[in-house]
């Protein structure tokens, strides 16, 4: 039988565990208690998993510890070593961020790597969905499954790796309707990954030629987005210099059959505003320096920036005094309809017009509060306190986009600023002063 542990059960771990338990004994593994404690109560903070569900799939099999638990499917969540001891599929799901200098920080994954290591045994299967540059689950993690194990590749053990492609929030795109890239070390890992998956994954899988072509493939998917957007973001700035408004240009050009609709925006998140400094970093190791990659995330990057600024501008423009402006912020999140902060680029702007000593506050409904306090050091309150010279709009949450300008007018000041990031409500801002990307 296939005894499946699920390292890491965040935004990819948590839904990954889930569907494998509709058909198998899986074993949610994650090294943060909370996290545990709240999954085996039926929560799930990251609002992806429907609690109905999270609960029903949870109480199949909550009988406890192994071995009786391993009799049949379901998921256990643990953050004890012990209880992935008798598995035999290992599929590590960790977060792989960057660092200060922009720079992959692989500490999860050689720490996920390590933990397997330990309790690896013969015939046992490793398989890896965190995103890396290409040649990282063989250079990297496999010297460490071998070390920790004492076990060798290809004799002992195998390993694979199958990218993951999950879209925080997106109830269209599901995991079991996304068709699913798979890899092994040799033909018979590959064979029996591609089972593996098969078993759950309705939309089917795509067996690459080799480990690397499977990590490459993801790579590229999200540096391909990324440079896309960024194209979008520096027209939108020449275009505000010309007094054009973006979203009109793309919906004139969109009219052609094979122009792509991309939009300018923030780009966060944990995958387009990170993945490309991976291929960055593998880039440079083999002696490239990667121009048109580096030069898209150096503008997407730099886009918090730009909107804080232009709000100043406006300020200024309609004779607000920066020391007594107070700012409204709508949106913290990375993206629309998830609770994911992560690499939010919406802290560009707090900061930067703190610099500027304006007044700011940060309004979100899906976001925890205390972890944006934790992790910026930046106060979300529930409502707004007051009346505000500029709100910024900067994420399409569904609550957002019914909001109508006399929502807004509600606590602005006279000739108050609306500044429409997502260009929600173009064409309908009549008395407030707009701009948009």
């Amino acid at each position: 039988m296939n005894k499946i542990v699920v390292i890491g059960l965040g935004y990819v771990g948590l839904p990954l565990a889930r569907l494998f338990a509709t058909k198998y004994p899986v074993v949610g593994f994650d090294i943060n208690k909370k996290r545990v404690s709240e999954l085996m109560s039926g929560i799930d903070s990251t609002l992806e998993i429907d609690e109905v569900i999270l609960k029903e799939i949870i109480s199949s099999c909550h009988c406890g510890v192994n071995p009786q638990f391993h009799q049949k499917k379901g998921l256990f969540c643990s953050n004890n070593l012990d209880d992935i001891r008798n598995s035999n599929i290992y599929i590590i799901t960790v977060p792989t961020p960057i660092d200060e200098y922009n720079q992959p920080d692989l500490t999860p994954l050689i720490n996920a790597s390590a933990f397997v290591g330990k309790v690896l045994n013969k015939g046992d299967y490793i398989i890896y969905e965190s995103t890396v540059y290409p040649g990282c689950t063989e250079e990297d993690c496999i010297p460490i499954l071998e070390k920790e194990s004492g076990l060798t590749l290809g004799k002992d053990f195998k390993v694979g790796y199958s990218p993951e492609r999950i879209n925080p929030g997106d109830k269209v795109n599901t995991l079991s309707n996304t068709k699913k890239i798979v890899s092994g070390c040799d033909d018979e890992a590959l064979n029996k990954i591609s089972q593996l998956y098969e078993s759950i994954i309705a939309a089917g899988i795509h067996r690459a030629t080799n480990i690397k072509v499977a990590e490459a493939a993801k790579i590229i998917e999200n540096t391909q987005r990324d440079i896309n957007i960024a194209l979008m973001n520096e027209l939108s700035i020449i275009f505000s210099r010309i007094g054009l408004n973006t979203y009109d240009v793309i919906e004139a050009a969109g009219t052609k059959w094979n122009f792509l609709k991309y939009y300018p925006g923030l780009v966060g998140g944990h995958c387009i505003g990170v993945d490309p400094y991976y291929l960055l970093h593998k880039a440079k190791q083999k002696g490239y320096h990667a121009q048109l990659i580096g030069a898209g995330r150096f503008i997407n990057d730099s886009m918090g920036t730009y909107i804080a600024k232009q709000t100043v501008k406006k300020l200024l423009a309609a004779n607000k005094h920066l020391l007594q402006s107070r700012v409204l912020i709508l949106g913290f999140t990375f993206k629309e309809n998830v609770a994911d902060i992560r690499n939010s680029k919406v802290a560009y702007i707090v900061k930067e017009l703190q610099s500027y000593r304006v007044k700011t506050n940060v309004i979100d409904p899906y976001v925890d509060m205390e972890n944006v306090m934790h992790e910026y050091q930046i106060e979300v309150i529930k409502e707004p306190a007051g009346k505000y010279d500029a709100i910024i709009v900067t994420v399409a949450h569904k609550e957002y986009r019914e909001y109508g300008e006399e929502y807004f007018l509600n606590f602005s000041t006279k000739n108050a600023i609306l500044i429409d990031v997502k260009g929600l409500y173009k064409n309908q801002i009549k008395q407030l002063s707009y701009w948009s990307l």
